[in-house]
């Protein structure tokens, strides 16, 4: 992926340098457009990073203290804990165990008169069932903030995740389909209000300088990594059809190899495969043995939310959660990456065969 980019990359630095402006100045500006454009929505806002995003998400939306959101059970602990930073409660809801995305069949069973949003997560790539997490929102009236991290480019019924909800946060950390070089996140949505509002909070509470409106915070994209961001926006389709391209050679091979589960697509979504999550009871083993082979794996996520230490106090004890506990118990997150070839993979495959 560096070497798509690295010769563009260069002057955008250059510029960066010369202009001496470093902080919310065009190359902002012009990355907000760009992405705003990208996810079929009228504004961006950059940020900081993707928890940041998230919280002042939820901030924009008058969420705190005494409130529910309803989070997945199964993610990346960081959903959790925007919810928690801004004196929510996060109520989890477990997951689809073919998809890994939330169950939208459970949701209205977790709505209480406390509920105020929904954060669904599209986990690993893929788009979550948004037309009916929509309709449930809808029904109880109840603010959707699309978790939007592992997933930009997925669709649902055709349309693209970060432009659901009413307002949507996603981090550009450099290991994501879209990332910089450091921490970076941005935040979408179609509501000019609420996208006016996350402005103000994200620079200290301030459109003026000096001169203060509300309580905010500082969490302001930086202008190199604006820069870059625009530059590697241009590939982002190209390197998600790379992905595809690879998960669907895994798929094709593993499939019937063992106790192996590979990805399931649901009904009218795709995934842009941040991650090729495989299921296997004998997960601690494999990695072991393509360890040995000299293949890397990595376990997203090993314990989830609800058993972390941070989150004791909500009470929460082993069982509670079982699927997301099944998910965190096997499964294993196999190479993909844009430059991945098929002998590559190929060779992944023939091992995982060699070992069961």
């Amino acid at each position: 992926m560096n070497a798509d980019v690295k010769q563009d990359l260069l002057p955008s630095f250059e510029q960066f340098i010369d202009n001496g402006w470093y902080i919310l100045g065009n190359q902002v500006n012009q990355f907000e457009g760009e992405y705003a454009s990208y996810c079929s929505t009228s504004y961006c806002a950059g940020v900081a990073n993707g928890l940041d995003a998230l919280i002042i998400a939820l901030k924009t939306l008058e969420i705190g203290p005494g409130d529910e959101v309803i989070v997945p059970s199964n993610t990346y602990i960081a959903s959790w804990l925007a919810v928690s930073y801004v004196g929510a409660t996060p109520v989890p809801v477990e997951p689809r165990i073919s998809t890994y995305n939330i169950n939208p069949d459970l949701i209205e069973a977790a709505i209480t008169p406390k509920t105020k949003a929904i954060m669904p997560v599209h986990l690993y790539g893929q788009c979550c069932e948004m037309d009916a997490i929509m309709a449930i929102a809808n029904k109880h009236q109840l603010s959707v903030v699309e978790d939007n991290a592992q997933s930009q480019g997925a669709t649902y019924n055709g349309k693209i995740t970060g432009s659901f909800g009413h307002i949507n946060g996603t981090s550009f950390y450099p290991g994501k389909n879209l990332g910089a070089y450091g921490d970076a996140g941005a935040i979408t949505s179609n509501n000019e209000a609420l996208i006016k509002k996350a402005f103000t909070i994200r620079n200290y509470g301030s459109n003026k300088k000096y001169y203060n409106e509300i309580k905010g915070i500082n969490s302001r994209l930086d202008e190199l990594q604006a820069g870059f961001l625009s530059i590697k926006l241009r590939h982002l389709n190209n390197w998600n059809q790379q992905r595809e391209a690879i998960a669907k050679q895994y798929t094709r091979e593993l499939t019937g190899i063992g106790d192996v589960i590979t990805p399931v697509i649901a009904d009218n979504a795709t995934s842009v495969f941040h991650l090729f999550v495989i299921r296997t009871e004998k997960r601690e083993a494999l990695q072991q043995f393509l360890t040995e082979q000299g293949i890397g794996t990595l376990i997203h996520y090993p314990l989830p939310p609800h058993l972390q230490e941070a989150y004791s106090d909500l009470g929460f004890k082993k069982g509670d959660f079982p699927l997301a506990e099944k998910i965190a118990d096997t499964c294993l997150s196999l190479p993909i990456y844009p430059g991945l070839t098929e002998q590559e993979v190929s060779f992944i495959c023939d091992t995982i065969k060699s070992f069961f």
